[in-house]
């Protein structure tokens, strides 16, 4: 992992496990990680093959350019990532391991960014890992991205986080042949930017998104 925020959820999610595997989403507080819930989520992944977005983050939701609860997560990634998603989201829930994901985001305007995602999984009301805990965090500089929201993200790497070893990922995904540019024309154009060096998001951000994430507690 390279994000700050990245570690700092990978281990507030350790910490709310007491002794357990995983925690429950029940466990989570969004008082205590209010600095990242502009560009958290929910995943349900009931059918891991079709994981659906429960809740996004308010920012998060602007860089896509449109409200991702109930979007399908695998949609916005290209067909080659895609497919190894399926079976890394598998993976994850199957050794309650967070997965951590290296990725670029390419916007309508062909530019890019890096990004690192996290995938903690939880188990709801004490069953068995059926959603993930996630958070999205810019690697490079966001301003590159010109006001564009992202059309869609490619795979570069990817890691099973050991509680012992949080480092990042050497699993490299070969390049793909070709990319298809998925546009949103009904998305608007935003001129947000988080630097990298301070983590710490603005309330406005994450105020509209701590009642929602309560309600879906």
């Amino acid at each position: 992992m390279k994000h700050r925020n990245s570690h700092f959820l990978v281990g507030y999610w350790s910490r709310i496990r007491c002794g357990r595997e995983i925690p429950d989403q029940t466990d989570i507080n969004p008082r205590a990680i209010k600095r990242l819930l502009a560009y958290a989520f929910i995943l349900d992944c009931e059918n891991p093959t079709n994981p659906v977005y429960r809740l996004g983050g308010t920012a998060l939701c602007e860089r896509f350019g449109f409200e991702l609860k109930g979007f399908d997560f695998l949609t916005h990634w290209d067909a080659r990532s895609s497919l190894a998603l399926k079976g890394l989201l598998k993976q994850s829930l199957k050794t309650k391991k967070p997965l951590c994901l290296s990725s670029v985001a390419v916007t309508t305007g062909h530019n890019t960014s890096e990004l690192e995602t996290i995938l903690a999984p939880v188990s709801f009301n004490g069953c068995e890992p059926r959603r993930f805990f996630g958070l999205m965090q810019f690697l490079s500089d966001p301003a590159s991205l010109l006001g564009r929201v992202i059309a869609y993200e490619r795979l570069k790497a990817f890691k099973l986080i050991q509680e012992d070893e949080p480092s990042q990922g050497q699993d490299d995904l070969p390049p793909p042949s070709c990319f298809v540019l998925r546009s949103h024309p009904k998305a608007p154009y935003l001129g947000l930017v988080v630097s990298q060096d301070q983590p710490i998001l603005p309330t406005s951000e994450a105020g509209d998104f701590l009642p929602r994430m309560f309600e879906c507690l």
